[in-house]
């Protein structure tokens, strides 16, 4: 996979670094490559298999509703929704891909919802990985943008399937 091979020569690519000052510029080039390298090892299989069954079923089911609901609002994820639906989700034949509006369209819902959770979450494993290593190389500026990136692209993705998950259990 090309894209499994740009993010491991990326990687260590940093690691082998030294003494090197990178600019905001740099700095933000290589945050954003090693997210969409990340995210998309973990999305890119995910359209093909079933790689949310790598997990058990128990990961999925929501423990402590209320404290998710409370990161849902602390964080702000509904602008985040919103601006998915705004600029990615707004169309109704991409939303279809999703959900259908009918009671059967929920069980293709709740196993989109379970892969795209996946995906995310394995990138942002990944990646927090990766800010880790920029961390100890001294690469803050980069640590710093790889880490904003990771919690929009990955980390706000998971809390908005799981608050999803909430109100798919009051209805099924």
């Amino acid at each position: 996979m090309v894209i499994a091979y740009f993010f491991i020569d990326l990687t260590l690519d940093i690691i082998r670094t030294y003494n090197y000052d990178f600019k905001v510029g740099e700095s933000l080039v290589v945050a954003f490559l090693a997210n969409i390298y990340g995210i998309g090892i973990f999305a890119f299989v995910g359209f093909v298999l079933p790689t949310s069954k790598l997990l058990p079923a128990s990961y999925f089911t929501i423990k402590n509703a209320d404290q998710l609901k409370s990161v849902y609002r602390i964080l702000g994820v509904s602008y985040f929704r919103y601006l998915l639906l705004l600029f990615f989700w707004g169309s109704k034949k991409n939303r279809k891909k999703y959900f259908n509006g009918t009671r059967s369209g929920l069980t293709n819902f709740i196993y989109q919802s379970h892969q795209s959770e996946f995906g995310h979450l394995g990138g942002f494993v990944l990646l927090m990985l990766v800010f880790g290593i920029m961390v100890v190389k001294q690469f803050w500026l980069m640590a710093f943008f790889t880490l904003i990136i990771n919690g929009f692209g990955n980390f706000y993705p998971i809390v908005l399937q799981r608050y999803h998950r909430i109100r798919i259990e009051r209805i099924s």
